[in-house]
């Protein structure tokens, strides 16, 4: 059984793989080929930016290639990490009203602990850093 974690990366790979595919797109194109929730979207749009593969154009369209989301995802990444590590286990919930940012943008945050393979989620839906 996959973890939720490894989960992030499917989600990943499945942008990339439309990416590849398709060329440019729009949000909601990818979502709409892929099937991804949003969550989901955001997810594997952090775990792309981390690995230097995913840019964001005019619009909300992407394209695979060297990424400019670094300051907009790495940030938020770097201040739910301090999250984590200050109160040990947190929900999205917690997440939320800790950071002050939106639903997307911690999710594209976890998206990137994730690919840095930083944090972890147990069964309670709570992460923890490894």
């Amino acid at each position: 059984m996959r973890s939720n974690i490894e989960k992030f990366g499917t989600s990943a790979g499945e942008i990339w793989n439309v990416l590849y595919n398709k060329g440019s797109l729009n949000k909601k194109k990818i979502i709409e080929t892929t099937k991804l929730n949003n969550k989901n979207f955001y997810i594997g749009l952090g775990w792309l930016a981390r690995e230097n593969k995913i840019f964001k154009e005019k619009k909300s369209y992407y394209r695979l290639d060297n990424t400019n989301l670094t300051g907009e995802i790495g940030k938020v990444a770097g201040r739910i990490w301090k999250i984590i590590d200050i109160w040990d286990e947190v929900d999205i919930t917690s997440i939320k009203k800790l950071s002050g940012v939106d639903d997307n943008q911690i999710f594209s945050g976890l998206g990137w602990l994730a690919r840095e393979d930083k944090i972890e989620l147990d069964e309670k839906q709570k992460f923890r850093l490894k």
